[in-house]
């Protein structure tokens, strides 16, 4: 193997022991269908126990898709059951600052262990392996995406009950190693008022019925901003057009999170657990649901 190597070999013209045969199974070929001879769903950990995944997508980036993962994560913990996060956003990770989680990974020869939250929530993200926070995490797309992989078969996620996937924007490398590789039960769209912002989630949608994996139904960051005084809410970003996603495609609203500086300011101090509200009363309803089946 060069001491260049990128892991890619379709591109690599190398004849080395460490070279991989072409796969036949890359989304794109055979018009971008889904089925044509995917891989497999890779098996967890030996030591894993997790009942459902869940992904949370948007295929825009800025909509607040870190947000409704990490409230996802605190509602169905509120609820008495596990939680973990696989923070999939492998060069933009925010998951664990969020949580106010800093630590040191460890594990033995059959795998490493997340760390957890101070609610418990098992948390597991490439800013928790750099020795800095700050350093930038520069590698071409089929690296991110052995990363993934690792993430959910060389760690032990122990006893989780709902994993969610805090994935990258857009519907590139990382979502399609998502859907191929893991078991995904549903998928959260997230998405933001603006016209223009529903018509990259229409791209999420249709990917995902690419893929046949089912929307578990959308929600709306941003969506309203209530007057401390009056109560009254404005639409600082506008009417949302949400409506006509949702009525298209015929998946629900599961919640819609409102512009407040607490949010925000939870966020950047590793309180997101402290968030109190009923938000995503729906979401949650919504994955009990899959817990009864």
């Amino acid at each position: 193997m060069s001491e260049s190597c990128d892991f890619d070999c379709s591109s690599c013209g190398t004849d080395c022991p460490s070279r991989k045969a072409p796969q036949e199974n890359v989304c794109g070929e055979n018009n971008g269908q889904a089925g044509c001879g995917e891989p497999p769903v890779l098996a967890p950990n030996e030591l894993s126990k997790v009942k459902h995944v869940i992904a949370v997508m948007s295929g825009k980036g800025g909509v607040g898709k870190s947000m409704v993962t990490a409230l996802a994560a605190v509602e169905m913990s509120r609820a008495g059951y596990n939680a973990g996060i696989l923070d999939a956003d492998i060069t933009g990770p925010s998951i664990p600052r969020m949580f106010g989680v800093k630590g040191e990974i460890r594990g033995n020869a059959v795998g490493a262990y997340p760390l957890k939250s101070d609610g418990g929530i098992d948390i597991m993200s490439m800013n928790l392996l750099l020795p800095k926070q700050t350093d930038p995490v520069v590698w071409r797309g089929p690296v991110i995406s052995g990363v993934v992989r690792q993430f959910w078969q060389e760690i032990i996620w122990e006893d989780v009950d709902y994993l969610f996937v805090d994935m990258p924007p857009g519907t590139g490398d990382v979502p399609l190693t998502v859907f191929q590789s893991l078991p995904v039960d549903g998928i959260i769209v997230v998405t933001s008022p603006q016209d223009l912002v529903n018509m990259i989630v229409e791209k999420a949608v249709k990917m995902a019925n690419m893929m046949e994996i089912p929307i578990l139904g959308v929600v709306e960051n941003m969506s309203y901003f209530r007057c401390p005084d009056c109560g009254k809410e404005h639409h600082i970003f506008g009417e949302s057009h949400l409506a006509h996603v949702v009525a298209q495609y015929d998946i629900p609203v599961l919640g819609r999170l409102p512009i407040d500086h607490r949010l925000a300011e939870a966020s950047d101090g590793g309180e997101i657990e402290t968030v109190e509200g009923h938000f995503l009363d729906e979401m949650a309803a919504v994955l009990k649901e899959l817990d009864k089946d």
